[in-house]
């Protein structure tokens, strides 16, 4: 791409992100620990109290959000030179690779420059609109849609780190703090996802994944614990279904600890700058 076109793609970044209130990235140092889920069911608790949200899957070669919200067959559409995103309630718009696809099967063999062309196209000439929050779920590591997603947001709120309890995950956590350290981005805090089995049957908590972990981490790098969230077979049965646990079981435990995570968020957010609660 011409230095001049990336001046205007660069430029359209910053009139379509000057209307959006808070932009909030959502990451992991490893694949597994559940951070797409994560990211759209935060994306629908804020839309459902009334929020203006978009929801970003950056992830370039395993998008996976439309699937989780049952739109995989939808497409993207232009309109007066601006792509629409893809509205699944009233207030929450939708943008992801996956709407480019003919054959959800077929591999994506992009190098770095074209990835980064995309990610620039997403954030610029998407039609956001108006936003209170926009949530860009992350591909999981530290590589070049990261880096160029954080390199482009530079007044992002921060990011939502997301693991799971053991140390083999805990020690890609400690990555992703130092990478956004690295490039001066706040963290908002950790969510530690995958946070013990309650049997349905005697209703013992059986920590499968160890125990305390993402609190450890929060502890030892002066960071918000933002919530537990438990292993629940509503999770992965409702995202299979194109409805997340949010939506389909608004009363279950686990939709109360994502009410609670949203609240922590927005408490952090919307804070003044400098304010550290």
């Amino acid at each position: 791409m011409r230095k001049e076109d990336i001046e205007i793609q660069q430029q359209n970044m910053q009139q379509k992100l000057s209307k959006i209130k808070h932009k909030i990235i959502v990451m992991s140092g490893k694949g597994g620990v559940g951070k797409s889920t994560v990211a759209v069911n935060l994306a629908i608790t804020l839309s459902l109290q009334g929020y203006e949200v978009g929801l970003l899957d950056s992830d370039i070669h395993g998008p996976s959000v439309p699937k989780m919200l049952g739109i995989e067959n939808e497409k993207l559409l232009m309109e007066n030179n601006e792509i629409l995103p893809v509205v699944v309630i009233p207030n929450l718009k939708i943008v992801s690779m996956a709407f480019l696809i003919t054959e959800q099967d077929t591999p994506i063999i992009w190098r770095g420059p074209l990835k980064m062309s995309l990610i620039r196209q997403f954030l610029g000439e998407v039609a956001w609109g108006e936003l209170d929050y926009l949530i860009i779920d992350l591909p999981p590591g530290t590589g070049d849609e990261p880096l160029s997603i954080a390199q482009s947001i530079p007044d992002s709120d921060g990011a939502i780190i997301v693991t799971t309890p053991q140390d083999v995950a805990l020690l890609s956590v400690r990555k992703s703090i130092n990478f956004t350290k690295s490039l001066k981005m706040p963290v908002i805090g950790i969510i530690e996802n995958m946070s013990g089995f309650v049997c349905p049957n005697c209703k013992t908590t059986i920590d499968i994944f160890g125990k305390g972990g993402g609190e450890k981490t929060a502890d030892q790098f002066n960071i918000l614990l933002l919530g537990k969230i438990p292993i629940d077979a509503k999770i992965t049965e409702n995202a299979d279904t194109g409805k997340p646990i949010v939506l389909a079981d608004k009363n279950s435990e686990t939709t109360k600890i994502f009410i609670e995570i949203v609240r922590k968020i927005i408490e952090q957010v919307e804070k003044p700058k400098g304010v550290k609660l």
